[in-house]
């Protein structure tokens, strides 16, 4: 994408915001749309469940049509709408997690991997991440996933710029403990051939 394009890009977010504001329904559906499959690919990271990443969506927009008048153009609207979503993923999988019917990661079936080294690699890397506390994986996310900077992310979450460089070093530490167990003797060869 130009920087022609991602300036306009913002400039149409924030115009459809103030609409928004204003009471226009027909922005926010618009907002929504634009947002949806990028907050769907995001959410579906920490719940398997595609009634959970429709119900936060859902959430978030809801607080975007409630708070938009709030807004004060401090930060991207992209990065204020994927921190409201955030915030709610973290409430929804909390709220899922205190609950006694709530599925660990032993309960899930275990996978089937195509037989390729990159595929293997890819699943291990994806059930360490399901390892992690909730705060470390969402952070990880949000930098290697969704390419945000680490004042972004500090912005998306609420908390300062340290806290987020705090999360990643925990988290890759903790990759570093759980890959080579998870993957066998293999993966931490490979790992360390590289």
């Amino acid at each position: 994408m130009t920087v022609l394009a991602k300036n306009s890009a913002k400039e149409h977010d924030n115009d459809l915001l103030v609409a928004v504001a204003a009471g226009n329904r027909r922005a926010l559906e618009e907002l929504y749309v634009s947002y949806h499959r990028r907050l769907a690919r995001f959410l579906s990271r920490f719940t398997p469940r595609y009634e959970n990443v429709e119900e936060i969506i859902n959430d978030t927009f809801m607080v975007v049509w409630q708070r938009s008048k709030d807004f004060r153009y401090a930060s991207q609207v992209s990065t204020w709408i994927i921190g409201i979503a955030y915030r709610t993923a973290l409430k929804s999988l909390r709220r899922q997690k205190n609950h006694a019917g709530a599925l660990r990661l032993d309960d899930y079936p275990e996978q089937t991997t195509d037989p390729t080294l990159e595929t293997e690699v890819r699943d291990w890397l994806k059930h360490g991440l399901e390892r992690l506390p909730i705060e470390q994986r969402l952070t990880l996310e949000l930098a290697y996933h969704m390419g945000h900077s680490l004042e972004e992310i500090a912005a998306i979450t609420e908390c300062p710029v340290g806290t987020v460089k705090a999360r990643m070093f925990h988290a890759r530490e903790k990759l570093r403990q759980y890959l080579p167990t998870l993957g066998g003797s293999a993966c931490a060869l490979s790992m360390r051939d590289e």
